[in-house]
This record gives structure tokens, C-alpha cells and sequence, in this order.
């Protein structure tokens, strides 16, 4: 019953690990000091979002509408807490300090900040939803899943512009922007990471 969301989590999971793999090093002191300030807080947010979207595919075969219920509500809020920290650390650290800084970082602040505000909205949508009509709530689940797509659309081109270019470089160099391990994705998952 709740395969469907799977995919679209996994897509919002790929935003985050999106924010933590990019190449290269250009050597600019001021741009390596804003990637500290901005990766120094990220690997625990990019944790919970991961451990998120794995309690919601560890429950994509359960019959019990209550269970997925609570389970996807959880996580659901983990994923607001974690964007919301994410906008913070950005805007906290000020804009990137290359041509067009200013923008690129209002950009991903306003990305991150609206997944945080459509996670804190699937919440409470799942949390409003009748889990004693099974047809009724997989109709629910299926509205909750038209919104992550669109959603992970959107972020996920304001992020790119974040790590495009010299801040992706800066960002890559600290250990906090490192890509991760996907390990804390179940493999039942695998097939729906590509979004």
C-alpha cells in the first residue's frame, strides 16, 4: 500500500545527497571557510532525511493503515526538521562568496525552506487521513505522492545551482559535504531512487 511513496521519498533523498557530491578544489580561502560553515551542520540533517525515507519504505508492504499512518507522520516531520535545518545552515552562513552568490543562495534557502513547509503539509494531510477504510486512505497516499513529485522538481534545480561551479568545489573539500553511504536506504528501495 504504500509503495507508491517510495519513489518520490527517494527523490527527496537524492536532494540531500545530491547536496553532499560534488568534484574538484580551486584553492579560494573565503569560499573553503562558507562551505565549513554550511557542511559543518549538514551531515546530521542529511542523516535524518535518509533514516526517514528508510522508515517509509520499511513499511511499503504493510496492511496496517494505522502503522503507516504513524510511521510515514514521523517521518514526514524528521524530513520538515531536517530541510528547515539545512535552509538555516545556508542562510545562516551567507551567500557563497562568487558572481551571483546572493541569488544562489536565496534560492536553495527557499527550496529547502518550502520542502520543509509541503513535509509539515504531507504531515499533516497523513495525519488527517481515515486509516479504517483501506480504499480511502491508499487514495489519500496516492495525493500525498502527486505532491512529493512535484515538489522534488523544484527543489532539486535550485539545489543544483547551489553546488554548481566553485561552491560545489568548496563544498565537496569538507567532510560534512562528502557523499555519504547509501547503506541507510533498504534495498527494496533501490529500483525507485531514480527520480
Amino acid at each position: 500500500m504504500n509503495k507508491k511513496l517510495v519513489a518520490p521519498l527517494s527523490g527527496g533523498a537524492a536532494l540531500v545527497l545530491m547536496l553532499t557530491g560534488c568534484g574538484g578544489d580551486d584553492g579560494n580561502k573565503k569560499l573553503d571557510d562558507w562551505a565549513k560553515k554550511v557542511c559543518g551542520q549538514m551531515q546530521p540533517q542529511v542523516k535524518k532525511v535518509l533514516d526517514a525515507n528508510s522508515a517509509i519504505a520499511s513499511v511499503q508492504l504493510e496492511q496496517d493503515s494505522k502503522k503507516i499512518q504513524q510511521t510515514d507522520s514521523a517521518a514526514f516531520q524528521d524530513n520538515a526538521d531536517a530541510y528547515k535545518s539545512l535552509a538555516t545552515s545556508i542562510d545562516s552562513a551567507g551567500a557563497p562568496p562568487v558572481k551571483d552568490g546572493d541569488t544562489t543562495q536565496k534560492n536553495a534557502v527557499k527550496a529547502l525552506k518550502d520542502l520543509s513547509g509541503a513535509y509539515e503539509g504531507l504531515k499533516k494531510q497523513i495525519d488527517g487521513m481515515n486509516t479504517s477504510d483501506k480504499q480511502k486512505f491508499a487514495d489519500g497516499l496516492n495525493g500525498i505522492v502527486s505532491g512529493l513529485n512535484k515538489l522534488n522538481g523544484k527543489s532539486e534545480n535550485a539545489l543544483k545551482k547551489l553546488q554548481a561551479g566553485d561552491v560545489g568545489k568548496a563544498m565537496t573539500k569538507q567532510p560534512g559535504c562528502r557523499k555519504t553511504s547509501t547503506s541507510a536506504t533498504p534495498s527494496g528501495s533501490a529500483s525507485a531512487s531514480a527520480s
